[in-house]
């Protein structure tokens, strides 16, 4: 029996996986709300004391850098300890790796279904891939490509440097700059950047926020709010928001599949696309993700999919553990 773990900022998922003939089965799960609770190691320990079946194995997709078997998550206050895992399971080991590695692990497990392809290209994609998912955070991963298999690399790409492709962006970078000092891209490309660059679009005098909106997003998500509100057709300033994150949310992937030459196919997770997918499969998303000059013609050949399975990185997480057992 497997343990898996999906810790992002907003929800902990964790789920139990049985593996048989090698189809991994899951036998059951539960979604904690992360800032309920002090650390890992408390939900992880009611998940299991609840249940009536006590893994052998266990893995936990995690969203930070993790170093010798430790992370301080990137958008929660918890130091996560592997060591401490392990003895909270009574299990000799257990494996920390980033979400996003998680979900590249998950990859070859995906089935048609799960996926919503962006774009068609002519011939059939080898090499190495990305994966990107914007949710609380912006994680990013890569698949190296050796000639027969993939290899599964972290990364903490959401947190470089933003890069302005215009004067708006420029305004928005400077607007950001002075509230945060530095401006990742995560800081626009997640769930709080949505609400960042709604906040910098009202600001600036490029909209006019409703008082039915405001009332929405100071009792509910603000983000869930203005996508919501945007998709309805209901607020323009949401629209127009909506817009620019789509914008800039396929520019990064289109940097992310450069920078590790993903010409096997650019993945896009996380809990924010499969509910912007009207956005995501109209013209913005692809455009910047292609628009890179003298290199269009590459971007063009790379197939972007949109992941639809929630339980993916779950999936993931279960994999590594299976491949890396002791």
């Amino acid at each position: 029996m497997i343990l898996a773990g999906d810790i992002g900022g907003t929800n902990a998922r964790l789920a139990l996986f049985d593996v048989q003939n090698g189809a991994y089965k899951l036998v059951s799960g539960s979604v904690f709300p992360s800032r309920q609770y002090r650390g890992l190691d408390e939900i992880v320990t009611k998940f299991v004391s609840d249940g009536e079946l006590h893994p052998n194995l266990a893995c936990f997709g995690v969203a930070g850098p993790v170093r010798n078997g430790k992370v301080e998550t990137s958008n929660l206050p918890w130091v996560v300890d592997s060591k401490r895992l392990a003895s909270e399971l009574r299990l000799p080991s257990a494996i920390l790796i980033n979400d996003l590695e998680a979900n590249a692990w998950g990859i070859a497990a995906l089935q048609p279904d799960d996926v919503v392809v962006l774009n068609q290209v002519k011939d059939a994609p080898v090499g190495n891939k990305a994966v990107i998912a914007a949710g609380t955070g912006l994680g990013e991963a890569g698949m190296y490509w050796d000639g027969s298999k993939h290899h599964v690399f972290a990364s903490e790409g959401g947190h470089t440097d933003f890069a302005p492709r215009n004067e708006l962006e420029v305004d928005l970078l400077n607007y950001l700059r002075a509230r945060f000092g530095h401006v990742s891209y995560e800081r626009i490309v997640s769930g709080p950047g949505l609400v960042n660059v709604f906040h910098f679009l009202r600001d600036t005098g490029r909209g006019a926020e409703p008082s039915w909106l405001t009332e929405q997003m100071a009792s509910s998500d603000p983000a869930a709010s203005i996508s919501m509100a945007a998709l309805a057709g209901k607020c323009g300033l949401c629209e127009h928001a909506v817009d620019l994150f789509v914008s800039l949310y396929g520019a990064e992937a289109g940097n992310l599949a450069l920078k590790i030459m993903a010409t096997g196919g650019v993945y896009v997770g996380g809990g924010i696309a499969p509910k912007m997918l009207p956005k995501l499969a109209g013209p913005l998303f692809m455009q910047s993700f292609t628009g890179k000059g003298r290199m269009q013609t590459l971007l063009e050949s790379i197939p972007v999919k949109v992941i639809k399975n929630e339980k993916l990185a779950l999936l993931g997480a279960a994999r590594y553990a299976v491949a890396n057992a002791a």
